[in-house]
């Protein structure tokens, strides 16, 4: 695939996945245009060797492996489905001033400030009650632009250009109506409506979130960027993605992507959760067998890093500075807060020399915390050889950064490169 149809099926993709729950689901209608068979966890697995498979678990992770069987060398790749952005709270509509807001909480490192004045639609999982008292799910997306979190006037906050601070609980509550009539719960069987959903008995709960309606775009006087949101990490979702779709089932080859990892991972859908563990075990029930395939696989942790700042350049060590569409960044960390060690990262520069694919180094200043990212969980978990490769990034955290048009592209092919 030429970096053009790769580029244009990354915004697609970006623009139709709003949330983690709506990611798995065009994932895994990618993995079944790919020939990929579904798995469900709750049924007994009888694999076929020479077959793709694919599961879910909390409509929000997700899985893809091939099954050579007698080939144990996998090539797995890792990223996370979620992204930072603001949850709606269960009981969210406040009716004040003049106005109706909703209540939020932060999700994940957010960074607050670009969330003002943009256009925010809604989208998430809806649970209610049907009439044949069977509790079911929907995905929602109301893509218009239903609510704005608009800024204090600079005449009342004198300091906003120099001390400007965010409350979380007063200050982003988006608003969306001046009418006092609105009922929250026919605001969901309305969204519900138009995705078919009519038999509607009770709403149980919800998980949505709001997002920026502004389109994914290429950005730059010759195309040079892509601004998004949720490129941290669905960039890597798609590069990952992608690679598993691009091989035969003759490749031993996972692919995960799992929820939660801006909030430390620590859930059943989550890296530090069992839903890896427990599909290699399926997959080699033989503890022998599944303990040849660990130490013989290696696991390509996919996911952001810090491009150097034009205008910030200080914030970064001058040796280990990543620039925009200079290549994949290999991300190195002394206390294992990335999982890379000279084995993996040889293994994956003798790829990249092989394809003469560019790629560049990072480590976080000496005085500066540096993220975390799934790589060390997986390693630590499994006893997997993990490598913690990212895309060089701007605004990570912001409601939209920006990345190289070339990057994601690049470590496409270097992951169809290994052996």
């Amino acid at each position: 695939m030429d970096k053009k149809d790769f580029n244009e099926g990354l915004l697609g993709f970006l623009d139709a996945s709003p949330t983690p729950f709506h990611a798995t689901l065009n994932m895994s209608m990618m993995f079944e245009n790919a020939g990929f068979i579904k798995l469900n966890e709750e049924e007994k697995w009888e694999l076929e060797e020479g077959s793709k498979y694919y599961v879910t678990r909390n409509d929000s992770s997700v899985i893809a492996f091939t099954y050579p069987r007698d080939a144990k060398d996998y090539t797995m790749v890792g990223a996370h489905t979620d992204s930072p952005n603001l949850k709606l709270k269960p009981n969210p509509v406040i009716k004040e001033h003049g106005v109706v807001k909703f209540g939020v909480e932060s999700y994940g490192g957010l960074l607050l400030n670009p969330w003002f004045d943009r256009d925010l639609s809604l989208a998430g999982r809806v649970s209610y009650l049907n009439s044949k008292g069977e509790i079911k799910d929907a995905l929602i997306d109301a893509k218009k632009a239903l609510a704005i979190i608009p800024s204090l006037a600079i005449h009342l906050d004198e300091k906003a250009n120099k001390e400007r601070t965010v409350n979380n609980q007063t200050d982003i509550c988006p608003i969306l109506t001046t009418s006092d009539d609105f009922e929250f719960e026919e605001f969901l069987k309305w969204q519900l409506s138009k995705v078919d959903v009519l038999d509607v008995k009770e709403l149980y709960a919800s998980e949505l979130s709001f997002y920026d309606t502004q389109k994914a775009s290429l950005v730059g006087l010759s195309d040079d960027f892509i601004a998004s949101a949720r490129l941290d990490n669905l960039l890597s979702c798609y590069v990952g993605m992608l690679s598993i779709c691009s091989v035969d089932e003759s490749k031993p080859m996972l692919f995960i992507a799992s929820d939660h990892e801006e909030v430390g991972s620590e859930s059943t859908s989550g890296a530090s959760g069992s839903f890896l563990e427990n599909t290699l075990r399926r997959m080699f029930a033989d503890y022998d067998e599944y303990m040849q395939m660990i130490r013989t696989s290696t696991m390509i942790s996919a996911d952001n890093a810090h491009a150097i700042h034009p205008n910030f350049p200080s914030k970064h060590d001058a040796n280990h500075a990543p620039h925009i569409n200079k290549g994949s960044v290999v991300k190195v960390n002394a206390n294992q807060r990335y999982a890379s060690n000279s084995k993996t990262i040889s293994k994956f520069m003798s790829v990249a020399s092989e394809l003469n694919e560019p790629i560049q180094q990072f480590v976080t200043r000496s005085d500066m915390g540096c993220g975390s990212t799934i790589g060390p969980i997986t390693a630590t978990r499994l006893g997997i050889e993990t490598l913690d490769v990212g895309l060089p990034t701007f605004a990570m955290h912001s409601i939209r950064e920006l990345c190289g048009s070339d990057d994601a592209h690049s470590l496409y092919k270097i992951i169809l490169g290994f052996k």
